[in-house]
């Protein structure tokens, strides 16, 4: 946000909402220096998990960016048991200078209280060419403001203001005074082009008068009492009875963000199980919400990103040339989404690297990249000194042994990225059928992650265990979070990065994208209890790390294999280790 920009929050709990509530709100922002944020709210009973509203968030949050990347403004959901409490999150964390409300959706006196910028408060429709506004002054605290909202809508749409002057019994004192100087200020102004004067009724009035016009602008009752709308009971009468649209302003408490308490203690969730929740339903994605790639290379384009996709393989002869045909024709021809393709090889056996070449792509071997630091076997050692050769702010890694390849699985990790700029790593996620002799187990895959990564995480670090895949070979990270942590040398990679950037960035700086199904080829039980092993030491390393003790130093380093050989069986010895020099 530039110097002299504000943010502007647009919150609603549905995409036609917001439709109805855009014109005033863009109306609001032409004559000022405004950043529209788009606030999508899910609530969630307070008996239920906040992972049901996952589904309703995605579904939600995809039809606002509709409206969003037409106007330019950015999309936050946010899913909540007291979507009031996260309405004030959002104020604060945004830094906004007003927030636009749908008279329909208002929070309570209580919460409305407590918020930190401006409210506008509206009833749509909004007609933007010329408007006749009726700006009723009746004194109070919000007068003022009510005068600028009806000024700046009058310059900006080239309208005209009506006056409607309540008679108020005199005070003999400040207010009384404020009052008088106020009306006096409002005789100067040019736009204001004709007064009415009012007795009585002060509801009856503003909708007599509303019917020669076509927009009300009035301040809210800055102290209702207790039975009383949130707004006022005057206010309320006006939003409810009147044909026009119209739109009631409150202005802030006059006191520091840190200051303002909330009117309910927000409750703590010793077992964790609340975050946990809150960040499935507010950061899982799907991949289909980045399929309009124009849309998303234009994100990249006004954040002067540049992407690379790096591409590990180890005798991938079977796919790698359709993986590569894939990414080429549909994310660097189609539309530019990707400014490189990179293979990093790890000595192929087959024609893997041919392969590649012919199809124009750079092909590097990770042995030969910084050779200073010598050279080990392993995908994780490929990754870690692909960021030398990869020259992207946006890194995506995904495997190449992938049969069913498309576009999604690199389009679908990158997009969380592109929008949501708090995001540091996104983990794909996807459901993978297993081949047993003939028949294929639609839920079969993913064993090692089951039996071992997600117990290990639950038990050790149960905030990520919304995690759906933690093992998954499909993610992309910022070049900033990459650089700053380790990699494991082997199959351990995938929970070292994870955990490591949760442990420095936080929860909610990781995403994860559903990407429909994976196929590939599965591996023996013999290769993936080598796998396990070396995860679970993964995992003690970074336990005894957060604990200034080495757990794994007096751990054993060897695993003992049992392997049939025809009708017998025979030990064998394998000496496996968790290595992280990077």
């Amino acid at each position: 946000m530039s110097n002299g920009d504000r943010n502007v929050l647009i919150a609603v709990k549905c995409s036609s909402e917001l439709e109805s509530l855009l014109p005033f709100a863009q109306a609001t922002t032409e004559s000022s220096k405004n950043n529209l944020v788009i606030l999508g709210l899910v609530q969630v009973p307070t008996h239920k998990s906040l992972s049901t509203g996952a589904i309703k968030a995605r579904h939600l949050r995809e039809s606002l960016e509709t409206s969003a990347r037409r106007i330019g403004a950015r999309v936050v959901v946010r899913v909540a048991h007291n979507i009031w409490r996260d309405l004030k999150k959002t104020i604060v964390n945004e830094k906004c200078s007003a927030v636009i409300l749908s008279y329909v959706n208002a929070p309570p006196f209580e919460w409305l209280n407590v918020l930190t910028c401006e409210t506008i408060i509206v009833k749509p429709p909004f007609t933007k060419k010329n408007p006749r506004i009726l700006l009723p002054i009746r004194g109070g605290p919000y007068a003022a403001l009510a005068l600028r909202k009806a000024l700046s809508l009058a310059q900006s749409q080239n309208g005209q203001i009506t006056a409607l002057h309540a008679i108020a019994p005199p005070d003999n004192g400040t207010g009384e005074k404020y009052y008088q100087d106020l009306l006096h200020h409002l005789r100067e102004l040019p736009q204001v082009t004709r007064w009415i004067k009012a007795r009585g009724d002060p509801v009856k009035a503003i909708l007599r008068a509303a019917r020669n016009h076509n927009l009300v602008v009035m301040g809210a009752n800055s102290a209702p009492r207790s039975n009383d709308p949130a707004i006022g009971p005057t206010a309320a009468s006006v939003l409810h009875k009147i044909k026009i649209p119209a739109l009631v302003v409150r202005a802030p408490r006059r006191l520091p963000a840190f200051l303002v308490r909330d009117p309910q203690p927000e409750p703590i969730d010793h077992t964790i199980s609340v975050i946990v929740d809150k960040w499935f339903a507010e950061n899982t994605f799907h991949a289909h919400e980045f399929q309009n790639l124009k849309q998303l290379v234009q994100l990249k384009k006004e954040q002067g990103l540049t992407i690379s996709l790096g591409l590990p393989t180890l005798n991938e002869e079977e796919t790698i040339g359709k993986t590569i045909r894939t990414m080429q024709s549909a994310l660097m021809k189609r539309v530019p989404l990707l400014d490189e393709i990179v293979v990093i090889d790890s000595s192929s056996k087959d024609h893997t690297v041919e392969i590649a070449s012919g199809l124009g792509v750079r092909v590097v071997q990770h042995r030969e990249i910084l050779p200073q630091y010598g050279a080990r076997a392993g995908k994780g050692e490929a990754l870690w000194k692909s960021l030398s050769v990869l020259s992207g702010d946006l890194i995506a890694w995904i495997d190449t042994d992938i049969a069913n390849i498309h576009p999604r699985f690199v389009y679908g990790i990158l997009g969380p990225l592109i929008l949501e700029p708090d995001l540091m790593y996104v983990k794909g996620f996807y459901k993978r059928p297993l081949r047993f002799g003939g028949k294929i187990e639609v839920q079969g895959g993913g064993r090692v992650t089951e039996l071992v990564a997600r117990p290990m995480i639950n038990l050790f670090y149960p905030e990520l265990s919304g995690l759906a895949q933690p093992l998954a070979g499909e993610y992309a990270g910022r070049r900033q979070a990459l650089e700053r942590v380790s990699f494991f040398s082997g199959y351990g990679v995938e929970m070292g990065l994870l955990i490591d950037i949760f442990s420095k960035y936080g929860l909610n700086s990781i995403g994860q994208v559903d990407l429909a199904e994976r196929i590939h080829r599965n591996q023996s039980l013999l290769a993936l209890s080598k796998m396990a092993f070396e995860i679970i030491q993964v995992v003690m390393q970074r336990v005894g790390n957060s604990r200034d003790t080495n757990l794994v130093s007096d751990l054993n380093k060897s695993m003992k294999l049992i392997r049939q050989v025809r009708s017998s069986f025979q030990l064998e010895v394998a000496d496996i280790r968790a290595r992280c020099e990077y």
